[in-house]
């Protein structure tokens, strides 16, 4: 039986001076205690959301590779901005990855751990880009037998993301949303669950490739931002839906602030009367990416009635309970291969993903190239 009380792990530093490193380092695995169990990590995705801790705002295009064949290291200097970013963890090692699947190898005398012992789960709770992973068993999810690790790596981030969205919608008395970089996993999930939920959607994206994607999958409402048509397809699908809610990936730039004057365009075509002060029913952006690093940039034409924030997954569960939130987890273990699904671009092993092919397309972020890590690939 190959070693499993140590394992290969992606660490990411930022040095004082102002240099990112990327490697890998062999750690130990600890035994469980009572309440934990032991995974041997199978699959891992790599999200966006990772790729801030794991690239710290740094531009992979400079980026030196060195090291050996079997310990490889990334380095590359950073860019003033990111580096006041990064101020918190400069000279920390820090290990990488939000979620995973695997097997349980070792559990904790509890029954919630020795309920999972053998079992096929995913898992939530960082370093999940490591051979091996000690967690306690409440952070896991077990899949059912006919799921791989592959079928259950992404079982948190962007389901309960996509659910999130919709119960939000829900709580603040919304009866539609809209969706930026609608052609990601995410938001072909987000398609999919608004299809059976009956909810309207406005999907955004950013080419003729990408509303084709979302098409086919049945989606009606599909907005090139990139068309010269988009401010009034938008307004049309707006006044359609009555969508008045919109949860933005990109961040930067104008995008918010074009959604927010579409809402306010579609709504006075239904108002009585005409106000200085624009409509009176609210229109809510949450911004909950980072695609777009520039400054989110506002043009107050959209009346006094609107709202812009940030919005994360793990505060929006905490706020709803753990009630709540174990409904939406049962909700995406039944429609893992259906309604959740995620596909992925590429396989690569721990050694691949600190190589200059793989790092030079998953940095980017695009549409379509989302890569899944498989620790004990050679």
């Amino acid at each position: 039986m190959p070693r499993t009380d140590s394992g290969l792990q992606l660490r990411s530093l930022v040095k004082a001076d102002g240099t990112l490193e990327l490697s890998l380092q062999t750690v130990a695995t600890p035994a469980p205690a009572a309440d934990e169990v032991v995974v041997r990590i199978e699959a891992a995705p790599i999200n966006p959301s990772d790729l801030g801790l794991l690239l710290a705002g740094a531009d992979m295009s400079n980026a030196r590779y060195g090291g050996s064949a079997t310990q490889p290291v990334v380095t590359v200097t950073l860019p003033e901005r990111a580096l006041k970013a990064a101020k918190g963890r400069v000279d920390q090692s820090l290990p990488v990855g939000n979620e995973a699947a695997g097997v349980v190898i070792a559990a904790g005398s509890e029954a919630s751990a020795q309920a999972l012992l053998g079992k096929t789960v995913a898992l939530i709770g960082g370093a999940t880009y490591s051979q091996f992973r000690c967690v306690k068993a409440s952070q896991c999810l077990a899949l059912r037998a006919d799921a791989t690790p592959a079928d259950g790596a992404s079982s948190f981030v962007n389901p309960l993301t996509a659910l999130g969205m919709v119960e939000t919608m829900r709580r603040e008395g919304h009866k539609a949303l809209v969706h930026t970089a609608a052609a990601s996993n995410l938001g072909q999930m987000l398609v999919r669950i608004c299809q059976e939920d009956k909810i309207g959607l406005v999907n955004i994206v950013r080419s003729a490739e990408q509303v084709n994607i979302l098409r086919q999958l049945g989606a009606v409402h599909v907005c090139n931002s990139e068309a010269p048509s988009f401010v009034e397809d938008l307004t049309n699908a707006l006044v359609t839906t009555g969508a008045t809610i919109a949860f933005d990936a990109i961040g930067g730039g104008t995008l918010a602030s074009r959604i927010l004057s579409c809402m306010e365009a579609a709504l006075t075509r239904a108002a009585p009367k005409h106000s200085i002060y624009g409509t009176t029913t609210h229109k809510q952006v949450y911004i909950y990416g980072g695609l777009d690093l520039s400054p989110t940039e506002l043009h107050r034409n959209f009346g006094m009635a609107w709202g812009i924030g940030g919005w994360l997954l793990f505060p929006f569960l905490e706020k709803i309970g753990p009630t709540a939130t174990n409904s939406l987890k049962d909700r995406v273990v039944s429609g893992l291969k259906t309604t959740f699904a995620s596909t992925y671009s590429r396989e690569v092993s721990l050694l691949e993903a600190l190589s200059e092919s793989a790092i030079s397309v998953y940095s980017k972020r695009a549409t379509g190239t989302k890569y899944l890590i498989v620790p004990h690939k050679k």
